[in-house]
This record gives structure tokens, sequence and C-alpha cells, in this order.
């Protein structure tokens, strides 16, 4: 599974990259909002750090607005993904820049149906928000099992990158299930470090190699 960061802060995608753990980065105007920088420098400058692909949104709602914001977007660096709302105008960009050869990234998908429509129009990624149908009592990873199970029936190629992941056991399911792609806050990724046991056997070595006196360098 490819592991992207969800984040504008270009210091943790460095941090994360050079540890080999980004495959990708995906960004939106919140996100870039929090960075207090220019949007276009802020993607432009994520593409000088990853070799991957980088989410960056659109803004605009109609088709054609979209399609004018999209060729400035995908003038910054040849990695860039467009990335829509699954929306009728969405879809009609999605297909358009997907057959001029563009990544597009379709987003906020909340149903399987949904999913379905974006690989339909060419979508590289579709992105189902887990962690906000959580928050609604509904259980996101069923979500992510019924596009697998879809896209399979019908090879479709559009990629499941599993969005609002707020915590391991998300990365886990996902990772069972067998999405493709898996975006999460930097705080996430690093999380999936932690283990109680991890950090007993390390402080057990420690103590028990002072005892030896020894240096190894």
């Amino acid at each position: 599974m490819k592991f992207f960061a969800d984040t504008a802060d270009t210091k943790d995608i460095a941090e994360l990259f050079a540890m080999g753990l980004l495959d990708g980065v995906t960004t939106n105007p919140s996100l870039i909002a929090k960075s207090g920088r220019k949007f276009v420098e802020v993607v432009k400058e994520i593409c000088g750090i990853v070799d991957g692909p980088v989410s960056a949104e659109v803004v605009a709602t109609d088709h054609a607005d979209m399609m004018r914001e999209a060729e400035v977007l995908r003038k910054i660096a040849d990695n860039v993904c467009i990335k829509v709302p699954l929306t009728i105008d969405g879809l009609k960009t999605c297909k358009a820049l997907s057959n001029d050869g563009t990544m597009v990234n379709v987003t906020l998908c909340f149903s399987a149906n949904q999913a379905l429509l974006a690989a339909k129009a060419g979508a590289s990624f579709i992105s189902p928000f887990v962690g906000r149908l959580d928050d609604i009592g509904y259980d996101g990873m069923e979500l992510i099992s019924d596009v697998r199970l879809i896209y399979d029936n019908y090879a479709f190629s559009t990629e499941i990158l599993v969005a609002s992941v707020r915590h391991p056991v998300h990365v886990l399911k996902a990772a069972r299930i067998g999405a493709d792609v898996m975006t999460a806050p930097p705080a996430v990724i690093k999380a999936l470090f932690n283990h109680p046991l991890t950090d007993k056997g390390l402080a057990g070595f420690a103590a028990d190699w002072a005892k030896t006196g020894q240096s190894i360098v």
C-alpha cells in the first residue's frame, strides 16, 4: 500500500520522504490556508521534495473554471495530480483532464456509487473519506471494502486512496482490505512506529549493554 501525507507542511513532508515512507502527498485548500503561504508556491515546493503524485485541489465549482484552474496547477510540475470534487462538474472535469493524460484525484467520496462514477470518468484516484463517515455513525471502512469489490469486479484502474484517516487502525484496516493508497496526517504516520513492547525491549537492551561497560565505537 502506498503512503501519502495529507499535509502542506513541507518540513514534515521532507522528513517522512527522507525515511522512505512517502509515495506522494495530498493537499486541500484548508491545509494550504493553515500554512499561511501562497498556494502555487507551496505546491511547487512539495513537488520538488517528493517524486510521486502531489494532489492540488481546484477551488472552483463549475466545469469551465475548474478547467482554467487545472491548467495553472498542472503547469507547476509533472507530478501534480489535479484534485476535483465528486460532483457533476467535477466528473466532467475529471473526464476532460484524464483524456488529456493528466492525473486526477476525485475527492469527497462517501458512497460506493460515487466511487463507481469516478472510475467511469477515468479518475486516477478516488478518495473515500472514512473518518468523516465514522463521525456520523457509519463504518467508513465498509465503504473501502465495497469499492475494492466493485473495482475488482470490473478491473477499473482507478486507485483507492483512503482519506480522512484518523488513527493507525484505519491504516491497518485499509491495508487488510487491499486499498491502493492511504493518506494521513504526519502525526498518524509517525504513530505507526509506536508499541510499548518495542520501547520496553529497547530499554532492556540498553540497560544490559550499559552493564558490559563496552563501546562499539
